[in-house]
């Protein structure tokens, strides 16, 4: 079995735990049916942060680099806070999205110096 197909099943795996402890989250009461989505793509974007780190530490060709990665998990987990801070205000969500784009731009200017 190669290292990227068990990446995937990890990967496969990963997300239904998180599903399984938003699910949780919102039987104990601790949040609302709707911030369900929310908190899965936190939690989600939490391992793409971690797997990121993998790929940068063994890069393989011909496939997505661990710096691509480690940005898809930064935007999936503004997208989950940005969402569940809505609840609160929609200004903070902007805040959020903002931040979390001008951390990527930088981060790429820095990639390429």
């Amino acid at each position: 079995m190669s290292t990227t197909h068990k990446q995937t099943t990890l990967t496969i795996g990963i997300f239904f735990i998180a599903l399984t402890v938003a699910i949780l989250l919102y039987a104990v009461a601790l949040i609302n049916w709707t911030l369900i989505t929310p908190v899965v793509f936190v939690l989600c974007g939490l391992w793409l942060l971690i797997l990121g780190v993998i790929r940068t530490s063994q890069p393989t060709r011909y496939e997505r680099s661990g710096f691509s990665t480690i940005t898809l998990g930064l935007i999936a987990i503004a997208a989950g806070s940005a969402w569940f801070v809505a609840t609160i205000n929609w200004i903070y969500s902007i805040a959020i999205i903002l931040i979390v784009i001008a951390a990527i731009a930088i981060a790429a200017a820095l990639q390429h110096k």
